[in-house]
């Protein structure tokens, strides 16, 4: 038995699916009149496709063709989209956190530490010529 491209899709995107851990039963499914050009078609059938996938919060919105079948394709491949964004972004930033922590942990070399006792001796040496002179000596009174 040969699947259509379109079979073979829908095959594809479950696989997809089942790898990112998304189930059909957390997507909440409504269908509803398309608006803009389409005629008849557009004014008679529910053809626009809108899926909320329950966990995440995520919502998409698709009428991009005329049958119901295809929309909802097209709306799932969307929504896996930016679920596998949303969990790319998120590994990112814990990566990134990670890397973070790695370098305020890090203990200094000795020679920048160093260096860097070097410069404050000379801010402080730089504020103490800034300050007023006292004339009068504070053993004489």
């Amino acid at each position: 038995m040969r699947l259509t491209r379109f079979e073979e899709q829908e095959v594809e995107l479950k696989k997809r699916m089942r790898s990112l851990k998304i189930y059909f039963k957390d997507i909440k499914e409504q269908f509803v009149k398309a608006s803009g050009p389409g005629g008849q078609n557009v004014n008679k059938v529910s053809t626009c496709v809108h899926l909320r996938h329950v966990p995440t919060g995520i919502q998409v919105k698709c009428q991009k063709t005329r049958t119901q079948a295809h929309n909802r394709h097209h709306a799932l491949l969307m929504l896996v989209s930016k679920i596998e964004k949303q969990i790319h972004l998120a590994h990112v930033r814990e990566q990134q956190a990670r890397a973070k922590k790695k370098r305020q942990n890090r203990k200094r070399p000795q020679s920048l530490k160093e260096e860097i006792l070097e410069q404050k001796h000379r801010r402080s040496d730089k504020k103490k010529q800034r300050r007023k002179i006292n004339l009068r000596r504070d053993e004489d009174v």
